[in-house]
């Protein structure tokens, strides 16, 4: 018997069946727009296919000019697009999968000065204000997806996803937010619905029976002036009529104000609100969001909520992940943290997507472990992020590796990232690779500090050292003071930390300290979501527009200040996509914000500063300083190119996990 019965159960559509429940959730890669990317698309997805993905769905694309996310993005307009994704499907379908396309319009969140959108306003995270859609334009855009539906089609694709969610344009016509018009498309909530019900219609018309119509629906928005509960159980029992194969979930807008997927939502957050709506309608539902291994897949569908789920950003961090759950290799899985660094942070900077804990992802053809025909004897000095990429990847490839560390675990910095409230999934990477350094034969040896020179003599043909960082000591006087202390000590538990207490370095590092410090510690770990909720302002059974409550912020435990020299906001270079989470977190708490400041000395009466003209002295009773890293590389010799330097040893700046990762991957593939 399946350990995941109900998540491995094949669905039946009636024209075809899909393997399993489990569907790879529609994600921009970069790789979508250029025809000269096809190959690499095709062989991303083929991999994903060949982990026995129940169904796949691509990144989106547009159905006309008007709807392209910048000039010349991914489009499905004509027979020159449905040739070259036939590539794609020809793929897929030779590794045994099934693929979707999504159409994708962008509405008002198109970065070009055309942009169109249910009425013109303009959104909070755009420059462009749109044009309002005249009704001819709005019955020329339901007949441009159901165009792009039947190239698609042409294309070799089993199906498509209509994106209505998210914020974008069908989104922007069925919330009163963005929907201000006067004709049979605005007003009233069944006209508001009446465009996305009408392209569902005239895809199905348009593409026949035989062919899946998966809907992408906004099933709460997380906006003020979004839809209520009621008009989205209208609107998902009108896509059903309208002929939709299935019922996709999508949670809240772009412009959102909270988080959605970021690692600090708890797993499954949002099930509850698919489940709402699958009480109203006869066709399969999927539930989406921070379902990324699979227990909490198989809970869901168990437990009635949906009939499938969507795993997106997972099938990054492993292709394979249905395949090893199907084979009772569950601990094998490399598991999605939920960072955004690698996946969305790309995305959003207009660089390809990849992934912070599988650099292989979206770099298929380029990035490969190919079994070696020359095994070589080799140590890696530090089992961080870095060194653990290098040892496995090299001992995969058939390498003798011996992995060493002064520590009495794996992990590194990992061990320091995952005590941070919401950063419990980082312990999942830890898992992942010390799985692997047993499943690949890796000579792990800790508690042993490596002295200069002592592995040359041991016979090894490489060396690795990926021995980290050290944390930076800033030169302010009294910096010696007993009420100094580093965030390596706070974070380990090593030291007492008083009730008011200064901050110094706003980095990752110093957001990572403050909220560790303000967070409530008798709190379970990983948060409650019921708590959560309450705390973002979120409530499911709420019949407000949107789903919003006030929220209800538990009182901080310390009074912190987080400062930092630059006169730059605090948080400004944190992840594009997450670092407004953090910030959100630290001002919920009342963490005081500080720029501009100059450490002028520390003692008995506190931290002595100046802020522009003025000199001030913080009352605190412990300093913790989080004033950057030095790396760590005294084993390193650069006149020997047999020994090799990634990670922190490399290069001290912000802890950079992706870069490690990657960098212990490309050397231990290139050895």
């Amino acid at each position: 018997m399946s350990q995941y019965p109900n998540m491995l159960a094949p669905l039946d559509l009636g024209h075809t069946t899909l393997k399993n429940r489990v569907v790879m959730g529609s994600m921009h890669t970069g790789l979508e727009d250029r025809i000269w990317h096809r190959g690499k698309l095709a062989e991303y997805f083929a991999e994903r296919a060949r982990g026995d993905v129940g169904l796949i769905i691509t990144g989106g694309y547009n159905p006309n000019r008007k709807g392209w996310f910048y000039p010349f993005s991914g489009s499905m307009m004509n027979m020159a697009d449905v040739l070259s994704h036939r590539q794609v499907t020809k793929a897929v379908h030779e590794a045994g999968g099934k693929i979707c396309l999504q159409i994708l319009h962008a509405g008002r969140y198109a970065y070009t000065p055309w942009s169109r959108s249910a009425s013109a306003i303009k959104s909070p995270i755009n420059p462009f204000k749109p044009k309002a859609m005249s009704t001819k334009e709005v019955e020329q855009t339901i007949k441009d997806f159901a165009r792009a539906a039947k190239l698609a089609k042409k294309a070799g694709y089993d199906g498509v996803e209509i994106m209505g969610s998210e914020g974008y344009l069908i989104n922007q016509f069925t919330a009163p937010r963005t929907n201000q018009r006067t004709d049979k498309y605005g007003g009233s909530a069944e006209n508001r619905n009446r465009f996305p019900i009408e392209i569902v219609r005239e895809t199905r018309k348009l593409c026949g029976d035989d062919f899946i119509i998966v809907y992408r629906q906004s099933m709460i928005d997380l906006v003020p002036g979004g839809c209520s509960k009621d008009e989205i159980i209208a609107l998902a029992k009108g896509i059903e009529q309208a002929g939709a194969s299935i019922i996709n979930t999508g949670i809240g807008w772009h412009e959102a104000r909270v988080p959605t997927i970021v690692t600090s939502v708890p797993r499954a957050a949002f099930a509850a609100v698919t489940g709402e709506v699958k009480k109203h309608v006869n066709i399969p539902v999927i539930a989406s969001n921070r379902i990324n291994m699979p227990d909490t897949a198989e809970e869901i569908i168990a437990s009635g909520q949906a009939d499938m789920v969507s795993m997106a950003r997972p099938m990054l961090a492993d292709p394979h992940l249905v395949k090893k759950a199907a084979e009772g290799r569950s601990d094998e899985i490399n598991t999605c943290i939920a960072c955004n660094q690698a996946c969305l942070d790309h995305t959003f900077q207009l660089k390809r997507a990849s992934c912070l804990v599988n650099p292989q992802a979206c770099h298929e053809t380029e990035l490969k472990y190919l079994k070696t025909h020359n095994p070589k004897k080799i140590a890696v000095v530090g089992a961080g992020p870095a060194g653990l990429s290098a040892a496995t990847v090299a001992a995969e490839r058939g390498h003798d590796v011996t992995l060493i560390d002064g520590a009495d675990r794996i992990g590194g910095q990992f061990n320091m990232a995952a005590r941070i409230p919401g950063k419990e999934e980082f312990w999942e990477t830890i898992r992942y690779y010390g799985k692997m350094i047993e499943k690949h034969g890796v000579k792990l040896v800790l508690n042993r500090r490596v002295e200069p020179g002592e592995l040359e003599k041991e016979g090894f043909d490489e060396i690795i050292i990926a021995t980290g960082v050290v944390p930076r000591t800033p030169g302010i006087p009294g910096v010696d003071h007993a009420k100094v202390v580093s965030y390596v000590d706070v974070l380990r538990g090593n030291v007492e930390v008083g009730q008011r207490v200064a901050v110094i370095g706003a980095g990752g590092i110093g957001f990572d300290v403050s909220e560790f410090l303000a967070h409530d510690h008798n709190m379970p770990s990983p948060e409650p979501l019921d708590h959560w909720l309450r705390e973002w302002g979120v409530d499911f059974a709420s019949l407000e527009e949107g789903g919003l409550v006030q929220p209800e912020v538990d009182k901080p435990e310390r009074e912190i200040y987080l400062m930092q020299r630059k006169t730059s906001s605090l948080g400004k270079d944190l992840g594009k996509t997450s670092g407004w989470v953090h910030r959100a977190v630290l001002k919920k708490k009342g963490v005081h914000f500080m720029k501009g400041c100059s450490y002028d000395r520390i003692d008995d009466a506190g931290l002595h500063i100046t802020q522009g003209d003025e000199s001030l002295v913080l009352d605190v009773d412990t300093v913790v300083i989080c004033a950057g890293q030095e790396s760590l590389r005294e084993l390193y010799r650069d006149d020997q190119s047999h020994i090799h330097l990634i990670g922190g040893a490399d290069v001290a700046a912000e802890l950079d996990a992706k870069r490690a990762i990657r960098q212990g991957a490309e050397l231990a593939a290139a050895l």
